[in-house]
């Protein structure tokens, strides 16, 4: 069914509503999966608290002039499915690599973690970057190691010591 003309600036306004929150965007061919396989792949992204959403590429384009991910419209051709992740940048690109395994016919195009459009190649290592409680964990550990070390040398030189005396 064709969209009207109010009904299009409606699609873009809800996308442009959904880039403005989103920290990363990845966009992939769905052309040859089933509707099945779309719907499981929808079920997972809402496990993950990703976006899904499948709009024509004009309206898309639209909907990302002016934002972060404008770069990435260049690349909006063909039956195309969009996801966005909001601070964990790295959950989109996740989703979209874990259900490509199991599916060869989702094929991701680009994706983007900010400014400028990355080609496919960057999926593994963006899909790789940490999630938020690992990079605090990670953090953690880091400021914790040097007074951790600190302690060990302090003891080590009170039980010298205490060996001398």
């Amino acid at each position: 069914m064709a969209l009207n003309i109010e009904g299009k600036k409606a699609v873009v306004e809800e996308l442009s509503a959904i880039i403005a929150e989103s920290g990363s965007m990845v966009a992939a061919e769905y052309r040859g999966l089933t509707v099945e396989q779309m719907t499981n792949l929808r079920i997972k992204a809402r496990e993950e608290k990703v976006t899904v959403q499948v709009v024509k590429n004009t309206l898309a384009k639209r909907a990302v002039q002016g934002t972060p991910f404008e770069d990435m419209a260049d690349t909006f051709s063909g039956p195309l499915v969009f996801a966005f992740s909001g601070e964990e940048l790295g959950k989109a690109a996740r989703v979209f690599k874990d259900f490509a395994k199991d599916n060869e016919a989702l094929v991701v195009r680009s994706l983007s973690i900010g400014e400028g459009a990355l080609d496919a190649s960057h999926l593994t290592s963006i899909a790789a970057l940490p999630t938020y409680d690992e990079a605090v964990s990670k953090l953690l550990f880091v400021m914790k190691e040097p007074v951790a070390k600190l302690t060990r040398g302090l003891n080590a030189v009170k039980e010298q010591k205490e060996e001398a005396a």
